[in-house]
């Protein structure tokens, strides 16, 4: 069937869609969101969706689908009915419980990549995962499809290393001194860092307030050959592109099945030999005890062995925030004080040298704890993160007093004496969210006491900061409805009491 073309300039987020009139589509024998074939001097299979605005005799086509295709308005193109991709029936296979295999999967991320599966499809396979689970075959076929459906990074090291956090912690800015610690060593470390997905700040979000993040994967190979190491945003290149497309759904849904592939997709694809994994482990954490967090670290291995990546896990401490700040630019200010000796942040040090220190034992070196502290202190790693700033095209000369916060700001007192019982991760996040984090860099909270720190009646507990006095507004609301620091005078057995069924908010943590 021949059809004239409508380019619409609808941008659909990678997937190929064409609109038809529903007398054609009856024609063809197809219905919304069956797939149909369009030819032209090249091949696409399309989805499809009814519009009664549609001329008949025409087809409305998407920017995917003109790109690919390089048609224009009013060319003829053939199109045909096209069968279902062979990935719906390897996902029926898994909603019957059977075992993937290697094709199987690499035909459904193939799919996934292409856009040649729709939304509610892709949601079927990841509530499949979520539900019938994985073995460790399966994650790891799940890994190098994932890898092999997008760019890799050749740096042509024979030991290049990498550090990654599970997430789940505010605050923690450890990449920022943990990248260039390394890279002063000698080591290569090519960071591909998220955005914040659920959280206040990822790392690729706090080293964009000091230098563009946003490198292609030429940029990032001159980056890390002129200072063997970079702090750059993963999404801008292209390295295991399913995980972005499945994070959407596995966020909507509230399931992460897809943890381990997507960890070890991202570091395969950069080439790392060498792995460390924090885990933070804790009441707020992903890993709430540490039988969790030790079952995951022993998966994480092995099929880090499979991968062929020497990987070791670290289990962290995770019920608090890393450091006084939560937000890009406050993060970014504080890490840069540390790198620069000028601040004395000590659980942000301690993680920082025991991550570090890890990377350097597992690629061989000695005393690795001693040697990112002697280097941390000496002025090396401020020397090497400024390096990387330049070559990432930020203004290497930049002071933490230049780094902008929010004009607008409310110190939060303590109502009484005594120490700060807890810290609750979950709403120090939604408070920093309110305020306009991440996307307004100089939104965000600074805390004046953590966890075990005395306090006095009035005392100032923790200060936001936002860009917006509309947003600082909102966030002094939501402050009347919850209490992110508890102040005791002791810890008490009892911690409250339940009168009533308690109706309570899943917060659900999925950065990476």
């Amino acid at each position: 069937m021949k059809l004239k073309v409508k380019v619409l300039g609808i941008d659909s987020g990678g997937k190929p869609i064409v609109f038809l009139n529903r007398y054609d589509a009856e024609e063809l024998g197809i219905t919304a969101l069956g797939r149909i074939r369009l030819k032209s001097k090249k091949n696409i299979i399309a989805i499809v969706n009814l519009s009664q605005t549609m001329k008949k005799g025409y087809v409305g086509i998407n920017e995917e689908v003109r790109k690919h295709l390089k048609l224009k308005t009013e060319m003829d193109v053939d199109v045909d009915i096209s069968t279902f991709p062979k990935s719906l029936q390897y996902i029926r296979h898994k909603l019957n419980g059977k075992k993937l295999l290697p094709k199987e999967i690499q035909e459904i991320i193939k799919g996934v990549v292409e856009g040649n599966l729709t939304e509610s499809e892709i949601s079927a396979f990841v509530t499949t995962l979520h539900t019938q689970g994985l073995d460790l075959d399966e994650i790891n076929w799940l890994s190098l499809a994932m890898v092999n459906t997008g760019k890799k990074l050749h740096l042509k090291k024979k030991i290049i290393v990498d550090k990654h956090s599970i997430g789940g912690v505010p605050g923690d800015k450890t990449s920022l001194l943990v990248v260039p610690i390394i890279a002063s060593a000698g080591l290569t470390i090519p960071k591909t860092s998220s955005r914040a997905i659920t959280s206040a700040a990822g790392t690729a979000d706090r080293a964009e307030v000091l230098m563009p993040v946003n490198l292609n994967i030429k940029e990032l190979q001159r980056v890390v050959k002129k200072c063997n190491g970079c702090i750059s945003w993963g999404g801008s290149l292209e390295l295991a592109p399913a995980d972005d497309i499945f994070v959407k759904t596995e966020y909507s849904l509230f399931i992460d099945p897809l943890l381990m592939p997507s960890i070890m997709s991202k570091k395969k694809a950069v080439g790392a030999t060498h792995l460390i994994v924090d885990i933070p482990t804790g009441i707020g954490t992903k890993m709430q005890t540490i039988e969790d967090a030790d079952h995951l670290a022993k998966n994480l291995i092995e099929l880090g062995r499979r991968l062929n990546i020497h990987t070791h896990c670290i289990l962290t401490h995770g019920e608090q925030p890393i450091g006084l700040t939560i937000g890009p630019a406050l993060e970014a200010k504080e890490a840069l004080e540390v790198l620069m000796n000028k601040s004395n942040v000590s659980d942000l040090i301690e993680k920082a040298c025991n991550i570090a220190g890890a990377v350097f034992e597992l690629s061989g070196k000695q005393n690795g704890y001693a040697l990112a502290k002697k280097i941390l202190e000496s002025g090396k790693a401020e020397k090497k993160l400024r390096e990387i700033i330049h070559n990432q095209g930020g203004d290497s000369n930049i002071r933490p007093n230049e780094i902008k916060i929010g004009k607008f700001y409310h110190y939060v007192k303590s109502k009484k004496n005594g120490y700060i019982l807890r810290i609750n991760n979950n709403e120090i996040v939604e408070i920093a969210r309110t305020l306009g984090s991440p996307k307004d860099h100089g939104a965000g909270i600074l805390l004046n006491k953590k966890q075990g720190d005395t306090v006095l009646k009035n005392e100032i507990l923790f200060t936001l900061f936002s860009e917006n006095p509309t947003k600082l507004s909102r966030a002094k609301t939501v402050l009347k409805t919850q209490n992110p620091i508890s102040v005791g005078k002791k810890i008490d057995v009892v911690i409250h009491k339940v009168k009533e069924s308690p109706l309570l908010e899943e917060t659900f943590i999925i950065d990476r």
